[in-house]
């Protein structure tokens, strides 16, 4: 018998970029993990970017790294108006430090750079001057791709949604090898050929 995988969290907050998760945590979800819900710190709706209300399923305060197989911090514009989502930076330390994968994109990675999460990572962001802001001391672990996995935090700018997939992907064995290939070609590149090995 399968053991059924950990669940994924995912922080959601007001003014969550919709965009940037979605294709993670829709493969997650068909790949058998179960997708719930984190907020701060009460359980009343949040309403993202684009006016899509959540209901969270969890708090902070219930959530621990040894239930989870991955936390996710999407962008949103709270991430840089004020400190109401350093405790995310803050649990994010605590998976790490608990050898829990994080995967962070757009401001989160903003957040984790204030709580020093960079400071000794290989990551990414929109552009090195939007984390530069922060007064983090990791701007020589910065690097101008799409989407950076080191150790066991992901990182990627917000117009990347699909990179940012493909590494948590593959992290968390949805696909691997050149399945994994193939899905990213297909929805990054819409490269039609990628379809057969999908299916295949």
């Amino acid at each position: 018998m399968t053991r059924k995988p950990k669940p994924v969290h995912l922080a959601v907050y007001d003014t969550l970029a919709d965009w940037e998760p979605g294709y993670a945590t829709a493969y997650l979800a068909r790949a058998g993990y179960e997708i719930r819900t984190v907020a701060a710190g009460s359980l009343d709706p949040v309403t993202t970017s684009g006016g899509v209300r959540i209901q969270p399923d969890l708090t902070l305060a219930d959530l621990r790294p040894e239930d989870s197989a991955l936390l996710i911090l999407p962008g949103a514009d709270l991430w840089d108006t004020g400190d109401d989502l350093a405790p995310f930076g803050r649990a994010a330390r605590t998976f790490l430090d608990a050898d829990v994968p994080v995967a962070a994109i757009c401001g989160a990675t903003a957040g984790l750079a204030r709580e020093g999460l960079l400071d000794e990572r290989d990551h990414t962001s929109a552009v090195s001057f939007y984390l530069a802001a922060t007064g983090y001391k990791g701007g020589e672990r910065y690097v101008d791709v799409d989407a950076v996995t080191d150790g066991g935090l992901t990182t990627a700018g917000p117009t990347e949604p699909v990179a940012f997939a493909r590494e948590i992907l593959g992290r968390l064995g949805a696909f691997e090898g050149e399945k994994l290939d193939a899905w990213y070609r297909l929805f990054h590149d819409s490269d039609a050929s990628a379809y057969e090995v999908l299916e295949s």
